[in-house]
């Protein structure tokens, strides 16, 4: 391997790491008992407020620099992957500058990147303890006056392996924080009014997935529109390119997630002692973790017949579940801003810009905008001005914009 490429791979490492370190970290005290649905679940909706407390939103460790916002931890009712109720943490925030726009307050639902599968990855105990690497992103949107909901996924803190990258559940969770934001008590944000989503990465495909599920599972919401930077809409593309790669852990969490949510799958069956060793691993792994872990690993080395696991995706019964995930066949009824750089090293280009096409094609209104930011990390930090004018336009009644036939 030459030298300049070595260093390459070294400071694209070390850029991924210093991102995402900072999520690694203890859950809050007396964080446990939240954390655990009752059991049965209360009847009630998708939505419903299950059990909710105050909370905190830091945005450095050291707690110097509380974001400016009432903070509330919830738990709330969603839907899985197979359509049976589940309880579902998150965090609302309440800004304290007033909303400047026109009608009432807006409601954000914002879908964090990849965090890991452990419980205490959790974007709600992260913000608590001044952990979470997005908050940049979301204290900018609590600086336009909007009401934020970031919900923690499907067995994020909860009970189970956390569904990443699993098309139905994480869309069901974005659309259900945002509809337990309207029903919190003493919130002060409306019941009704507009909403929006947005992400990043594992986040950029929760949103584009919540907008497609959004006409026939929510369609009360008054959506104007859900920006998704560099989704992840075609599995099988994001792991062959992350086999043996840096973030190899990803496909690992993938791995991991599927295995929970399809049990009929048996995934472990093809692994061999030390696939099957690294899989319930990654179960209890952040994101940092996984990346130093396993950087590098080959997949082809954790199953018995020595085949890579991307082999085995186009075969069945794997074949028709890695289809199930596929984003972009089904057009959002609202616009929707796609961000991706070409030189994205973790969640390649084409197939964001394929998803795009798709929903072009299928009469969706799209902003498909390619950045030229060196890799993955590098791609989040240059879409952010574009996401933040696309939402304020969208937010303010502006007519949306569309390139479809242009990309």
């Amino acid at each position: 391997m030459r030298l300049t490429h070595r260093r390459g791979i070294v400071a694209a490492l070390a850029s991924v790491i210093g991102l995402v370190s900072l999520t690694v970290g203890a859950a809050p005290a007396g964080a446990a008992d939240f954390y655990d649905p009752p059991s049965p679940l209360p009847a009630g909706s998708p939505g419903d407020i299950i059990r909710h407390e105050p909370s905190q939103f830091f945005l450095d460790p050291a707690k110097t620099l509380p974001a400016p916002a009432k903070v509330q931890r919830i738990m709330y009712r969603s839907t899985d992957t197979h359509g049976d109720p589940v309880a579902v943490t998150g965090t609302v925030l309440t800004p304290t500058l007033p909303w400047q726009g026109p009608g009432p307050r807006p409601i954000i639902s914002y879908a964090a990147g990849t965090q890991g599968l452990g419980d205490q990855c959790a974007p709600s105990k992260a913000l608590g303890a001044g952990q979470e690497y997005e908050g940049p992103f979301i204290s900018g949107l609590l600086g336009r006056g909007y009401g934020v909901v970031i919900t923690d996924y499907e067995g994020l803190g909860t009970p189970g392996v956390h569904t990443y990258v699993n098309r139905k559940a994480e869309g069901y969770a974005v659309l259900d924080a945002i509809r337990a934001a309207q029903r919190l008590p003493g919130s002060g944000l409306p019941a009704d009014g507009p909403v929006a989503i947005a992400g990043y990465s594992q986040g950029g495909g929760a949103s584009a997935a919540a907008a497609e599920l959004q006409p026939a599972y929510a369609p009360e919401l008054q959506l104007k529109g859900a920006y998704a930077g560099a989704p992840p809409a075609d599995l099988a593309a994001v792991a062959r390119n992350l086999d043996g790669h840096y973030a190899v852990g990803f496909l690992l969490f993938a791995v991991a997630s599927m295995n929970y949510a399809y049990p009929d799958l048996n995934i472990t069956s093809v692994l061999n002692a030390k696939g099957k060793a690294l899989e319930k691993q990654v179960e209890n792994e952040c994101t940092a973790d996984a990346i130093l872990n396993h950087a590098f690993t080959r997949t082809a080395d954790l199953t018995a017949d020595g085949r890579p696991i991307t082999a085995y995706l186009g075969e069945e019964p794997f074949k028709t579940v890695v289809g199930e995930q596929r984003i972009g066949l089904t057009p959002p009824a609202v616009p929707v801003l796609v961000a991706h750089s070409a030189l994205d090293d973790i969640v390649p280009y084409p197939q964001g810009r394929t998803m795009a096409r798709e929903w072009c094609s299928e009469g969706a209104t799209v902003q498909f905008d390619t950045l030229a930011a060196p890799t993955h990390v590098g791609g989040a930090l240059a879409a952010y001005p574009d996401a933040f004018a696309w939402l304020d336009a969208r937010l303010h009644g502006a007519p949306a914009p569309d390139n479809c036939g242009a990309f």
